[in-house]
């Protein structure tokens, strides 16, 4: 039996993951939904093998090495699985727990094997500005300088990154936008707060995250932009942080925990009607804190759906084809998939069509792209095709990840597909300044 730890909640113990195990009754209707056992056809690498192994370990029947951690870390956390499971086992919380529990000292895992599970530059990645994403900010004058110059288009064709994973994450990078301001047009960080426009309807708080705020500012200035048009007040708290996400997929869970706490703080007392997130996966993560927010947590497709003030807001033809790609996060969890597509349908004009494929995952999925790079590569060779077959104009996708990964690929083919988030072509339509 797993020695259980002693600074882990208590439903990421050993036993209460072996009763959450238990429930699972090896029906395999998961079987075909999920993306690493459709590669591998291995039955380990399909959630009911993971949680029959997740069993054995927690029951003390098998071992946890090397070639356990290997099939759990193989897993991208899609939970394609749960949203077909008939006895709704909650999958997602299974794999985070045994993450969790092989990181912990008492964990039987042999430490070389451990250390191996985390490059270090994921650890530093994770602890200095992960954690602390106001650092991003700080890099944004930079990263713009770096790539106006020049410097990047010379470091790309010289290849003088090689094939590090360094250089897997400087192909990500998109050209770096700057938050929007009402008096600097220079500004390095967010206002506190966008006043509405004409009549006003409410106040919301706008959910920045980490990345998302240095590689996607063109989104959150977009959903700025479209909320005020609509009437609403935008809060942006200075204090708020990362969702947690990644450190709760790595098996910190009390970064994870402590990063809600911060956040849950920061957006506390200010008389929100929603605090709204543009990228899915910190929806997920926000929406399943272990504690409530002041406000609802709600993804920005899911807020605009419903919003008032459309018919106060004009919106320009666009006669493209657009091409929804569903991120597992709004898919699977927030079961929003839906949504992207009703707020897209208000361009006149657009054509709009599904990826084919979309009940798989593009192989993001946080930092699995790193982690994985294999098994992500194999997927996202899958979307890239998927994509050219769709004979898109744009490609539109809820979540950062997802976005800065298929982006990419399609740079590095030549393709000219924009991929960019909903919100943001809406606010193009809409008259947002580029």
């Amino acid at each position: 039996m797993i020695t259980k730890p002693t600074d882990l909640p208590p439903d990421f113990s050993s036993a209460s993951l072996l009763a959450e195990a238990n429930r699972c009754v090896a029906c395999g209707l998961c079987l075909p939904h999920c993306p690493t056992y459709r590669i591998t056809l291995s039955e380990a690498d399909s959630p009911r093998g993971r949680i029959a192994l997740i069993s054995g370990v927690a029951s003390g029947r098998i071992p946890m090495n090397a070639r356990f951690a290997l099939h759990i870390d193989r897993c991208l956390t899609c939970r394609a699985c749960e949203a077909v499971c008939p006895n709704h086992v909650a999958y997602g919380q299974l794999v985070d727990g045994a993450r969790a529990i092989m990181t912990q000292p008492s964990s039987a895992l042999p430490q070389q094997d451990a250390a191996k599970r985390k490059s270090a530059l994921r650890t530093l990645a994770e602890k200095e500005f992960i954690a602390k994403p106001t650092r991003f900010d700080a890099l944004r004058p930079l990263l713009r300088l770096y790539q106006a110059s020049g410097l990047q288009a010379w470091v790309r064709k010289s290849g003088l990154l090689g094939k590090t994973k360094f250089a897997v994450l400087e192909a990500q990078l998109l050209l770096i936008d700057i938050p929007c301001s009402t008096s600097n047009k220079t500004a390095t960080s967010w206002q506190v707060i966008y006043p509405a426009s004409g009549n006003s309807r409410g106040e919301v708080g706008l959910f920045l995250g980490c990345v998302a705020r240095l590689a996607d500012a063109a989104t959150l200035n977009a959903a700025i932009f479209v909320l005020n048009r609509l009437g609403y007040t935008v809060h942006v708290p200075p204090a708020q942080t990362c969702c947690g996400a990644l450190h709760r997929h790595g098996g910190d869970m009390q970064t994870s925990v402590q990063l809600a706490r911060e956040n849950m703080a920061a957006f506390a007392g200010l008389n929100l009607h929603a605090i709204i997130s543009t990228a899915s996966g910190c929806g997920v993560q926000l929406a399943e804190a272990p504690f409530d927010f002041s406000a609802e947590v709600i993804d920005i497709s899911a807020f605009l759906e419903k919003a008032e003030g459309w018919s106060d807001v004009k919106i320009s033809p666009l006669p493209h084809k657009i091409t929804v790609h569903e991120p597992c996060s709004l898919r699977n969890v927030l079961r929003g998939a839906a949504q992207p597509y009703a707020l897209l349908a208000r361009i006149p004009g657009a054509r709009i069509a599904p990826l084919a494929g979309n009940d798989q995952c593009c192989g993001a999925a946080g930092t699995y792209f790193l982690d994985q790079p294999e098994m992500a590569k194999a997927l996202l060779d899958d979307k890239m095709i998927a994509v050219d077959r769709s004979e898109g104009y744009y490609l539109a996708t809820s979540n950062v990840g997802c976005a800065l990964h298929m982006a990419s690929a399609l740079r590095q083919a030549g393709s000219k597909i924009e991929v960019l988030h909903p919100v943001t072509l809406l606010a193009r339509q809409m008259g947002m300044p580029s």
